[in-house]
Parts: C-alpha cells; structure tokens; sequence
C-alpha cells in the first residue's frame, strides 16, 4: 500500500508539473506572439565601417520586403531574411541582426555599378549582373551598355577593361560593346563610330580555335589604334561610320556621310 501510495503521489506530482509547465510555454507563445514584437523598423548602415549607402535606403528596403517577411522579433529566421534582402535592387551582400524589441538591424554592401547589362539588367565592379533601376543612378552618370549571352559577365566586363585602355587616349570612351552568341564582338565609341571585331581565337569559348589567321582581339585593337593618328589626319574633317578589323593584315573604314553646309 506504501509503495502504491507513493506511486500515485509521484504520478500526481508529475502531471502537477507537466500543467503548470505547459501553462509557462503557453504563456511564453502568447506574449511572444504580441503585436508589440512584430518587426516594425529596419536599421539600415553599411558593412564596411566609414562607407556610405548610395543607393539602398531603409524605406526603399522596408517596401521591398515588408509583405515577405516572416516571423516576428523571436521567431524570424535571419538566414532566410538576409536572402531575402539580397534579392533586391542595389543590395549585394546583407548581415542581419535582432535589436530589441521589435528591429532588425541590416548591414548592407551595395552593388557598384560599372555598365547597363543586356536589356533590364546592371553589370557591378565584380563581374556580376544585378537587377537595379538606371533611374536611381546620379544624374550625370553615364554607364556604357554591355551585351553578352548568359554566363559571359566577366569575360565581357575583361574585355571592356581592355579596349576601354586603349581608346582613353585618343579620348574616346566605350559607349556600347557586344558579345554574340557567336562570340563574335562589336563595339560602339562615344564619337558613334561602331567597330566589327569578330571572334577572339584567344578567348573564343565558342570556338577556341578561331578563323585561320585571326589576330587576338588585343592586336586588332592596337594596330587600329597605332594607325589612329595617319587616319585622322588623311581624312580632313570627316568622320569614320564603321571600321571592321577582322582582316589579318590591315582593316576597313566606312566613312560617315558628309553633312552638306547650308548655303547662305
């Protein structure tokens, strides 16, 4: 009967403090549960200490994601709100923190603009294509317009790099410069001059091998540009349309039309 008794007092005892911890868990998901504890506010600053946001603010951030968040201040996963924040314009790289009681504080790195990509995308400083509205650039930037099949960013952005080197001293800029699905290059320069370079035995995925006796895309480029000075100077005035260096030994010029002066 002792040992019956003391059975019967242990089971007593262990629903007692079964109750009453399930009566503190559930009086824990009810507070936690409180709209006081709903994010409410985004602290925004940068990863790198002493930098500045250009472009991403806590508003613009904040509509981006305030219907796609989950969870409150004790039950939002972190890992899948910086992903999330990583998905939207301007934003490269995101850390984000709790703040007591109802904030999260999110470190932005941004991404660099370098050039427009394809149709609706940017290209950054890394090689990266990024979704961002060219409205929201600072008035007076220009970006040059990149083009390339998918997976081609870097090498587009490589080869940029390059010709853009080449043509600063003769102080024209890259406007526009395009890979084909062929792996076939044009480019456009700010005087509207437009260049057919072809392939790139060098780098040609395509093809690696290129067209029998094809220059490397650097060659071409310096053999235009060392003949620049001979050019301007045996043209008197007029204005090149379209030069094609895919030729082994020398390249072609198609000059612009001459605009006809107005008679008095």
């Amino acid at each position: 009967m002792l040992h019956d008794a003391r059975l019967i007092n242990f089971i007593a005892n262990s629903l007692a403090l079964l109750a009453v911890s399930a009566l503190l868990v559930g009086a824990v998901v009810w507070v936690a549960q409180r709209p006081y504890f709903v994010i409410s506010t985004l602290r925004l600053a940068p990863i790198e200490e002493g930098s500045d946001l250009r472009f991403v603010t806590a508003s613009s951030l904040g509509e981006a994601i305030k219907d796609k968040l989950r969870g409150n201040f004790f039950f939002i996963d972190l890992d899948e709100t910086r992903r999330l924040i990583e998905t939207t314009p301007w934003v490269r790289h995101a850390r984000v923190q709790r703040v007591w009681p109802n904030a999260l504080a999110v470190y932005v790195e941004e991404h660099q603009p370098l050039a427009l990509w394809n149709e609706n995308e940017m290209i950054n400083t890394w090689g990266e294509a990024f979704q961002a509205y060219a409205a929201e650039l600072p008035e007076g930037v220009d970006l040059p317009h990149l083009k390339g099949p998918d997976d081609s960013e870097r090498l587009v952005v490589q080869r940029y790099a390059e010709v853009a080197r080449w043509f600063a001293p003769l102080n024209l800029r890259v406007d526009e410069l395009t890979l084909s699905p062929r792996y076939a290059w044009e480019m456009t320069l700010s005087d509207g001059m437009r260049l057919t370079l072809g392939r790139d035995p060098a780098a040609d995925i395509a093809d690696p091998h290129g067209r029998s006796g094809a220059l490397p895309f650097a060659a071409r480029i310096e053999r235009f540009v060392e003949a620049w000075p001979r050019l301007v100077q045996s043209m008197n005035g007029r204005a090149i349309a379209h030069a094609d260096l895919r030729y082994p030994n020398g390249f072609a010029i198609t000059l612009a039309p001459v605009t006809p002066t107005p008679s008095n």
